[in-house]
């Protein structure tokens, strides 16, 4: 069995490069721009990693919205086991899933994986740019379809919803992580969403601040030394939001190659919280 920063592995490029073409590989650009929706597939039509297929946020990454939804709520599971099968995701293939923002985007497609059950998932650690930089090539072919039976059921990471974080706000034990900028979490701003601010307790840990200037994660011990104090025992009293369940997910990868475990995620986050009337808001640094 894996441990758990097994289950939250990178993955370089000089590494990735190499393994091309294996029949137990499957590679995944997840690029996406939340203000242009079509930039990230025009991105991988001009050129992407070779064979690597395209996951569009909005399309494959997400369901279908509701009156009361988030903005990206969770997918049907049977659209993502078409979706994986397509793919050629079998119960021994590594995924390798990248993007151009440090994670931010592929890191969800990691979650997913691991919410229906396949733990054979990696995150290239600084994307695409790092790809160029080793010098390595692009494609622009499109890859075939594999006829393979993906094997998964949802449920296998946890999540929170928006009732029991509004019924446990004054419970101590509860630890909130938002992982979306600063500026959103104090209110300042906010260019996505009807209501800005945060939900009262969150505290704020963007997602960037888990990567290196470079755009690759920080090392474990470094992840660990940001992270630890952050989190509750048990853990399972820990979750993670931000706008719309994206990025939280890249703070959960970080948590757990940190060695933290049992975090859960808030798959509706803030765009779900305000979307009902009378919940409460802070606005600021504090809480």
């Amino acid at each position: 069995m894996s441990s758990a920063t097994d289950r939250a592995r990178l993955v370089a490029a000089e590494d990735l490069a190499g393994e091309i073409g294996r029949s137990d590989r499957v590679v995944v650009d997840c690029r996406f721009d939340l203000g242009r929706p079509e930039a990230g597939e025009a991105a991988w039509r001009a050129g992407h990693i070779p064979g690597a297929w395209y996951a569009h946020l909005d399309r494959d990454l997400a369901g279908q919205r509701s009156a009361t939804s988030g903005r990206h709520p969770l997918p049907d599971p049977q659209v993502l086991v078409r979706l994986f099968s397509r793919w050629g995701v079998g119960p021994q293939v590594r995924v390798v899933a990248y993007d151009a923002a440090g994670g931010a985007f592929a890191a969800r497609l990691w979650w997913l994986l691991r919410w229906m059950g396949h733990d054979e998932v990696a995150l290239l650690d600084g994307g695409l740019p790092a790809w160029l930089a080793a010098g390595q090539p692009l494609a622009t072919e499109a890859p075939l379809a594999r006829a393979t039976a993906f094997k998964g059921s949802p449920g296998h990471m946890p999540v929170i919803d928006a009732v029991e974080i509004e019924r446990r706000l004054d419970d101590p034990r509860l630890r909130l992580i938002d992982a979306r900028a600063p500026a959103r979490y104090r209110g300042d701003e906010e260019p996505l969403d009807p209501v800005a601010g945060h939900v009262p307790g969150a505290i704020n840990q963007p997602f960037q601040r888990n990567l290196a200037a470079d755009g690759r994660f920080l090392q474990r011990e470094e992840l660990s030394r940001l992270l630890a104090p952050l989190a509750p025992a048990p853990s399972q009293d820990l979750a993670v939001m931000c706008g719309s369940g994206v990025t939280a997910c890249h703070g959960l990868f970080a948590l757990e190659r940190a060695g933290i475990t049992g975090a859960r995620l808030y798959p509706g986050s803030w765009s779900e919280w305000v979307r009902t009337p009378g919940r409460p808001v802070a606005r600021g640094d504090g809480t």
